[in-house]
């Protein structure tokens, strides 16, 4: 489907977490400073010609992405749920080097939703002359504004708006930290392309179950989890400290191509203790594109007769936000096991 209208007075609200697109220079000192985005259309003017009502927050204090924990994905998710009934769409400017950890988690924490949230940002920041984040913004307030013939919105779901591409925001990742191209979706095609018009992808596209019913937000987040990147050389120490260390509820095994590992018997012995003292163990490719399968190799035979649960095509920010979203819902460890190896906001192809 082409988009190239737009909706008469949709209501948008932009939040400002922080990160580089929200910054200009001050001509007396020279430096980057924030602007004020309550004269967001002073800034960039194209946005006025959508004729939409453009409201804006703005965090304080500002977060750069770096920073970004978990408590702002809460106060993210409270904020929309607070103004959700005011709005057509949401758009949040936020820092590139934790996006896809953000759209990702907060995916899980807004189940049945009816409205856009697109997170965007920029590599330059909007006060520069060869800025992405007039393109970027524009596109995004423009995609959480977009609604089909029946009053309802053409993308309802969490995405990442940049550099003219729409991705789900739970299978983003950041790949470029030079280049406007930052972020790739390798296991799924982009839900809409910025052009000439706006091309979206309606098969790709998912919708509530009702379009009348409101979401639920899920403000309880259990961060107990730890990741291991597997590599050539990795010790037994390194090994049993992720995996069977005290603070960890789960683990998030990064492994070779479809999912193996080391085949040596001390540490699928470590595996197997960890499973028994009741972690949960979740397989994920280190790989950009491309699914774990458990199921070819030996290696993968034995993690999962080990008891490791299967990412799929999980990028590792959807496994983590998924896992903190499922740890604080679930009542023991084989619900979450479960519900890991269930698609439950299209971030797995399964």
């Amino acid at each position: 489907m082409t988009s190239n209208t737009t909706e008469r007075r949709s209501a948008i609200l932009l939040i400002y977490t922080g990160g580089t697109i929200g910054m200009k220079e001050d001509p007396q000192v020279g430096a980057l400073v924030p602007f004020d985005f309550s004269q967001i259309l002073a800034e960039v003017p194209e946005l006025a010609k959508f004729a939409y009502r453009i409201d804006s927050y703005t965090f304080d204090p500002l977060i750069d992405s770096s920073d970004v924990e978990p408590s702002i994905w809460i106060s993210l998710a409270g904020l929309i749920e607070d103004r959700y009934d005011d709005y057509d769409g949401f758009v949040i400017l936020h820092g590139t080097d934790t996006m896809a950890y953000s759209a990702s988690t907060l995916s899980f924490m807004i189940e049945g939703l009816t409205k856009p949230v697109i997170f965007t940002g920029s590599q330059l920041p909007i006060g520069i002359p060869r800025t992405d984040g007039k393109e970027n913004l524009i596109s995004a307030v423009e995609i959480a504004a977009a609604k089909d013939s029946e009053g309802h919105a053409l993308v309802p779901e969490v995405c990442i708006c940049f550099d003219n591409v729409l991705i789900r925001g739970n299978r983003s990742k950041k790949i470029n930290s030079d280049h406007f191209r930052a972020f790739r979706s390798e296991n799924l095609p982009p839900l809409a392309e910025a052009g000439i018009s706006i091309r979206y992808n309606e098969a790709l596209i998912r919708k509530p179950q009702r379009w009348d019913a409101r979401p639920v937000f899920h403000k309880e987040l259990d961060t107990r989890v730890s990741i291991l990147k597997i590599h050539p050389g990795i010790t037994p120490e390194v090994v049993r400290n992720i995996l069977c260390g005290p603070g960890t509820r789960a683990i998030i095994i990064e492994t070779y191509g479809a999912g193996n590992a080391p085949s040596k018997e001390w540490f699928l012995s470590i595996v197997r203790e960890a499973s028994r003292m009741g972690k949960v163990i979740l397989n994920v490719t280190q790989c950009m594109g491309g699914s774990v399968n458990m199921d070819i190799y030996a290696t993968g035979k034995s993690l999962k007769a080990a008891g490791v649960s299967n990412g799929y095509d999980s990028t590792t920010e959807s496994a983590l936000g998924k896992l903190f979203h499922l740890l604080a819902r679930c009542s023991s460890a084989e619900d979450v096991k479960t519900a890991l190896e269930t698609n439950l906001r299209g971030e797995i192809s399964k």
